[in-house]
């Protein structure tokens, strides 16, 4: 199989692995009686979960079936999960269709919702984040801005952007300068939020970056949380497409670090059994956190389905099943 960039091989689509619904029997309600369960058996990559009112909504890169930003919904993290209409119809007058990744989403204090996506900006040619709001969690969401929030195009542009919201009720905004896609340092960077999440507050400060080989030259998809006093930051590293993508995790006592990156990952493809494990979200629950991802389900074409796990916590150091 031909191998291209990561950042040219996230656009491709499965149209012939893709359904407009996708519906799973649930198993084993009991949150201790299953390791990862293929919830979405279609092409969901790249998932954010949150949770609404008793219901979880779900967001995936974009794909022929789904429009610009995949959606499903279920009330459990095990479903079944009900495919929606697309999310975000309409993209902001700066980017390019066909180009939607990693959407998050994040609940406002005043009942809103704003979503970050990532698409392709049509001055620089570089994948760049973007804002768009909605009433409800399903949406339609609608753009906001003349242009991106984040470009830094000369370091390859912004992708797969989350949110982090710190003790004292301050928004940031995570993010990793796309670098692999001109031959640079691939940082996670965090940048605070105006209240309203619409625009920054504060300077980037760089998080971590690749450093190990088996990261392939790059880390990306990072999930910020907060465990035992600690900051917990999940990562993904790897070519997305095979059994080489991972699920890592760094810790640091404060916001800004020192992270120190685990010794073993939390997820690969030896110790889940699914080809490429990553891209994922955690999903908070009263009797106990849940974590998304996707993992391969086909290289040719690349088809990746959403995952749910059971996410347990030792203080800081979190286990999957």
């Amino acid at each position: 199989m031909s191998r291209m960039s990561p950042s040219a091989r996230r656009s491709l689509t499965a149209a012939g692995a893709l359904a407009l619904a996708a519906l799973v029997p649930t198993a084993p309600t009991a949150q201790a009686a299953a390791a990862p369960r293929l919830v979405i058996d279609t092409d969901f990559p790249d998932p954010d979960v949150v949770v609404a009112d008793g219901e979880l909504w779900a967001y995936a890169t974009n794909s022929s079936a789904g429009g610009n930003v995949q959606t499903a919904s279920a009330t459990s993290p095990e479903g079944p999960w009900t495919r929606q209409a697309d999310a975000l119809p309409e993209l902001g007058d700066w980017a390019r269709t066909g180009l939607t990744w990693a959407p998050e989403v994040a609940a406002q204090p005043d009942g809103s919702y704003v979503m970050y996506y990532t698409a392709r900006d049509t001055a620089s040619e570089r994948q760049c984040v973007g804002t768009a709001v909605s009433d409800t969690p399903g949406g339609p969401f609608t753009p906001v801005g003349d242009g991106p929030l984040v470009c830094p195009a000369d370091e390859g542009g912004a992708i797969d952007a989350t949110t982090f919201t710190d003790d004292d009720g301050t928004p940031y905004l995570l993010y990793k300068n796309d670098g692999n896609a001109v031959g640079v340092d691939t940082w996670i960077y965090l940048q605070q939020l105006t209240p309203d999440g619409l625009a920054f507050a504060g300077d980037r400060v760089q998080l971590l970056k690749q450093d190990r080989p088996e990261e392939g030259g790059l880390i990306e998809a990072p999930t910020l949380v907060k465990r035992d006093g600690d900051y917990v930051l999940f990562y993904s590293a790897g070519f997305y497409g095979d059994g080489s993508y991972f699920t890592g995790y760094a810790t640091a006592p404060a916001l800004t670090g020192p992270f120190t990156k685990s010794d073993e990952p939390l997820m690969n493809t030896d110790n889940t059994g699914i080809v490429g494990p990553g891209g994922q979200d955690v999903i908070p629950g009263e009797d106990g956190d849940w974590l998304a991802f996707h993992g391969v389900l086909s290289e040719d074409p690349l088809v990746r389905g959403m995952y749910v796990t059971p996410l347990h916590w030792d203080g800081s150091t979190p286990s999957v099943d």
